[in-house]
């Protein structure tokens, strides 16, 4: 029963991020400004967050102080973590197609364990088996990137014929192969940014542990940094309004499903399985974000998606492997040589036994 558990939160958080491509691609589509979405997402997520974190944590004084030079740290790591890289995500998105973005977002354990082993978190071996491993699984990653991005190849067209959620965006038919390659660009260096993110939230959560106040002082610093920067970008206010109902549902899902609920999700199943578990689930959100984006939006899959999509998956279970059998290596020894020292322990207690014994005759 608990296991049901796991796998059923499993599909939820891959039906969870399934729909963000989608949803936030369909409120692109729908004529809604990609920067003034982002502000709205961050500060849905916030106002959704604040009150949990008022009655679970500050009122009960469960949070350490805030210090200024803690605030600026977590407010840097908004800035990068979550305005910036969301707002690559979104200009990539609105050249690209959700397929293609639910594809990249494979290469988020990958390049999170390049940079750990770029901050001498984890090791990469290539004289080992699970070394070149994980070697492979780097270069069949990048293989799937550029794939996506230089190659299209044929169209297989969506089998519903009438999509529900009509395009009006014309950014990818005018100029595709450009339009297509910087969104691909684009949305890579997203998931760079955020895998760096991710890496630098460990090293935060211990210097300050509260989960949930931590989410939403980031969500809050975010929300306020994506404001300045939609300012910037668009000065005409008559782009911040919501293009339509499926731009207001795309906010409230992606700010409240993606940005709070998601996350607290995939910590309780990190807490039961383990993080490679869920990494390993990752190509799920890929599946369903094919399948739904052809029924809704009728969106048609390019040969160099699927191929694309196949190395990014090939290149994401590689280094997993690698970084599992690598566990197992270190941890093997350790189990071997326990037996032994108890063994040793008992042979030397044995023989001291003896040696008494023998001297008690003697006398």
């Amino acid at each position: 029963m608990g296991n049901g558990k796991v796998y059923a939160t499993i599909v939820l958080i891959s039906l969870i991020y399934a729909g963000m491509h989608i949803l936030t691609k369909a409120a692109f589509e729908e004529g809604m400004s990609t920067t003034v979405f982002v502000f709205y997402r961050h500060a849905v997520a916030a106002i959704f967050l604040a009150p949990f974190a008022f009655f679970l944590e500050i009122r009960k004084r469960q949070t350490p102080p805030l210090t200024v030079r803690l605030s600026f740290k977590i407010f840097v790591h908004a800035f990068y973590g979550m305005a910036g890289t969301i707002n690559l995500y979104s200009i990539g998105l609105n050249y690209a197609s959700a397929t293609s973005s639910s594809a990249i977002f494979n290469i988020v354990p990958v390049v999170a364990f390049i940079l750990a082993v770029m901050f001498r978190m984890e090791t990469l071996k290539l004289k080992t088996v699970h070394g070149m491993a994980k070697a492979s699984g780097i270069l069949l990653c990048v293989g799937g990137v550029v794939a996506l991005a230089l190659y299209q190849g044929p169209q297989l067209k969506s089998f519903n014929h009438h999509p529900l959620l009509h395009s009006t965006s014309k950014a990818v038919h005018e100029h595709p192969e450009k339009n297509w390659a910087l969104g691909i660009f684009l949305m890579t260096a997203s998931v760079v940014i955020w895998s760096l993110w991710t890496v630098k939230q460990g090293p935060l959560l211990l210097e300050y542990p509260s989960k949930l106040l931590n989410t939403t002082l980031q969500c809050t610093f975010a929300s306020v940094q994506s404001f300045v920067i939609a300012l910037v970008m668009e000065r005409d206010l008559s782009r911040w309004k919501l293009a339509g109902g499926m731009s207001l549902f795309a906010v409230l899902f992606t700010g409240i499903l993606v940005a709070a609920i998601s996350y607290y999700l995939q910590i309780w199943v990190i807490e039961k399985k383990g993080p490679v578990f869920l990494s390993m689930s990752m190509p799920l959100s890929l599946v369903f974000t094919m399948v739904i984006a052809s029924f809704l939006l009728g969106e048609d899959v390019s040969l160099g998606s699927i191929i694309g999509g196949a190395l990014l998956v090939a290149g994401l279970y590689a280094v997993l492997w690698g970084k599992g059998r690598e566990d197992r290596a270190v941890a093997s020894p350790l189990d071997g040589t326990l037996p032994q020292l108890e063994e040793q322990k008992s042979r030397a207690a044995e023989t001291k036994e003896s040696e008494t014994s023998d001297a008690t005759a003697k006398v």
